[in-house]
């Protein structure tokens, strides 16, 4: 996984980690289920089998408003941060980012069999900024929605359990 590309999660994953606060993996509108949403990857500092996913919204406007409300409060927002993906402006999620093995996902494949990459400068500040998240979650700060240091704990032991 050395390229900044977009990714899948299994069912499976939510059916082992059932943790409500987790980005839902389908989505129902209109009363159509509509694709699971897709994630950016990057590995783990500290174990590389592991993976941190920061789900990817479309809803850009949305997350613009928390940005803002963020940026009010704090004086700056590393939670949500934007970039281009397939020619569209879209909201990266960290604060709703999860660990996660090979084991749970699969590459976006374009039309042409191709995996669906993103730009190298947009990769690089949502893995810094989602490094700092991570820092600050570690020392007991709830920045993040899912339990991820128990996702993590699980996944740590499923990789020696194999």
């Amino acid at each position: 996984m050395n390229k900044p590309q977009l990714y899948f999660l299994s069912d499976q994953y939510y059916s082992d980690f059932p943790d409500e606060r987790l980005m839902k993996n389908k989505e129902t509108t209109h009363n159509q289920v509509h694709s699971r949403p897709c994630f950016f990857a990057f590995a783990d500092n500290k174990n590389p089998a592991i993976f941190w996913l920061v789900p990817i919204s479309s809803k850009v406007a949305k997350y613009r408003l928390v940005e803002q409300k963020a940026i009010k409060r704090y004086g700056r927002c590393n939670t949500i941060r934007f970039g281009t993906v397939l020619g569209r402006e879209a909201a990266f999620l960290i604060q709703n980012m999860c660990p996660v093995t090979d084991r749970y996902i699969s590459a976006y494949i374009d039309k042409n069999n191709q995996p669906i990459q993103i730009d190298s400068r947009v990769a690089s500040d949502i893995v810094k900024n989602a490094r700092e998240v991570l820092g600050i979650a570690k020392r007991g700060r709830k920045i993040i929605f899912p339990d991820v240091q128990t996702i993590y704990n699980i996944l740590v032991q499923q990789l020696a359990d194999s």
